[in-house]
């Protein structure tokens, strides 16, 4: 959990998150079972249900949301509708599925992007911007499309520049 300094003149606020995905896995991927899923798509997930699905055979892909940074008891929190977990533990989901008939989404995956393990600095400098930015490799160390909790260096958290 992120503590704000005792100086702080924190004010609640949102910030629009940029994410990238790079080194995609591809459409294709194998069931435990042995079947093979050929319509694989990422996307966010808001609330239970994903959105802004993605080919997964795209050179890369994006999405951008809005999430509340707030001090709550000397400590940062996050909320927002893209935003999931328990207090100092919340995250945001990329989540993978295989895009079936009647575009039915079997969801096979979740990837975790914790917040709170973004750098005090970084989240500050976020916060006086208004914006922050993750790229993530998409594409896990065997080749499928990455899950569970996202680290260093699959993940990089940044503020963007005036001239990106």
């Amino acid at each position: 959990m992120t503590k704000l300094p005792a100086d702080s003149r924190w004010q609640d606020c949102f910030v629009r998150v940029l994410i990238t995905g790079v080194n995609l896995p591809g459409r294709t991927f194998c069931r435990p079972d042995g079947s093979l899923m050929e319509n694989v798509h990422v996307g966010i997930q808001l609330g239970r249900e994903p959105a802004h699905m993605i080919r997964a055979d795209a050179a890369q892909v994006g999405w951008t949301l809005d999430i509340d940074v707030v001090h709550r008891d000397g400590l940062i929190d996050f909320r927002g509708p893209a935003v999931h977990g328990k207090r100092g533990e919340r995250f945001l989901y990329i989540t993978w599925g295989n895009l079936g008939p009647l575009e039915h989404f079997e969801m096979f995956r979740r990837a975790k992007l914790m917040l709170h393990r973004i750098e005090p600095s970084t989240l500050a400098s976020a916060v006086a911007s208004g914006h922050l930015s993750a790229t993530v490799d998409l594409t896990d160390k065997h080749g499928g499309p990455r899950c569970a909790r996202v680290d260093p260096p699959a993940l990089i958290w940044s503020v963007p520049t005036a001239s990106d």
